[in-house]
């Protein structure tokens, strides 16, 4: 069970993105990721940094047919911030339902 909890770091909406996108996945090319989420290279690098130093994604570099490839994974400290956001995120939308419903 995951216990529901805001998290700062992955809560922007740019690194939510890069996390939702990354979450059912092992692992994912740098382009994939910033087609995918809709920004620019620079805009994904900054995130996927700040992202890097938090401990939530890993940076893997491989080369692929002779040219340098960007990949990018969630970690497992990732995986449970990311969890655990959705989670309390969950918990706001169901609150605020509950009360309209009343």
């Amino acid at each position: 069970m995951t216990t529901p909890a805001f998290n700062e770091v992955i809560h922007p909406p740019t690194r939510l993105r890069i996390c939702s996108v990354l979450a059912p996945l092992d692992e994912a090319e740098f382009g994939v990721v910033r087609d995918e989420i809709g920004v620019s290279d620079s805009v994904l690098s900054k995130q996927v940094a700040y992202l890097e130093k938090a401990g939530y994604v890993s940076v893997l570099k491989r080369t692929v047919n002779t040219r340098q490839r960007t990949w990018l994974a969630l970690t497992r400290a990732g995986r449970i911030a990311f969890q655990s956001h959705v989670a309390e995120l969950r918990r706001i939308v169901d609150t605020a339902q509950d009360a309209e419903s009343q």
